[in-house]
């Protein structure tokens, strides 16, 4: 039964891998999935056929026959649960990959937004550029305690797990900012997510949607 998911018609970001489609491509790729993708646009995301999907509209959705879900982290926790790759067998280890997809979506990622927020939607406000250290300095409070973690560990907790998949995907949102290279073992961590090969293959299908479409005549 074909797996069917979601994404933007045409993403915010241009294709970079910040959509949350991509979150879900990966951990496709990762165990081995094929899947269609339903591109859908911003009207459509607003329209009853995506809402019986995700009622808050928004991508992506996870279609196999007649069973759905939405939320990013429930969908790759459907996969990994499922599928041999994204979990380790052994169960404590396995609580612990949870544990940290909960940390990277719970605690991590919600400062990193914020800071998104400021630098892109909150600039031309009077109180922006006294708001915008603080925010940063919350990222920073919080990289700092997950590069004390990590240490010198190739990923959180022995073998790459739906939790590195998910904590990688939200420090990439930081790339433009600069501040990940402050964190040297954190700049490094991201860097070998992103050479996964099952990483690069959902890069490339989620940019081959954005890519600008050549020019008639």
């Amino acid at each position: 039964m074909t797996i069917i998911i979601t994404a933007f018609e045409r993403s915010p970001d241009g294709g970079k891998g910040l959509a949350r489609d991509t979150r879900v491509r990966w951990a496709l790729e990762e165990v081995g999935l094929a899947y269609a993708v339903r591109p859908v646009s911003f009207q459509a995301m607003k329209e009853a056929a995506h809402l019986a999907l995700h009622p808050f509209c928004q991508i992506p959705t996870y279609e196999e026959g007649d069973f759905a879900l939405f939320e990013t982290g429930a969908i790759v926790f459907h996969i990994a649960e499922r599928h041999a790759g994204l979990w380790p067998f052994e169960s404590e280890a396995r609580a612990r990959a949870i544990m940290w997809m909960f940390a990277a979506l719970s605690t991590v990622e919600p400062p990193i937004l914020e800071l998104a927020n400021a630098t892109l939607l909150e600039r031309d406000k009077p109180w922006s550029q006294e708001r915008l250290p603080l925010v940063q300095d919350r990222v920073r409070d919080r990289l700092r305690q997950l590069a004390a973690r990590l240490g010198e560990a190739s990923w959180l907790d022995g073998a790459f797990s739906a939790g590195d998949l998910l904590m990688v995907s939200v420090l990439l949102r930081l790339r433009s900012s600069g501040l990940l290279d402050e964190f040297a073992n954190l700049a490094a961590y991201v860097a070998r997510g992103e050479a996964r090969p099952a990483y690069q293959r959902a890069f490339t299908a989620q940019l081959a949607i954005n890519a600008p479409k050549p020019s008639a005549g």
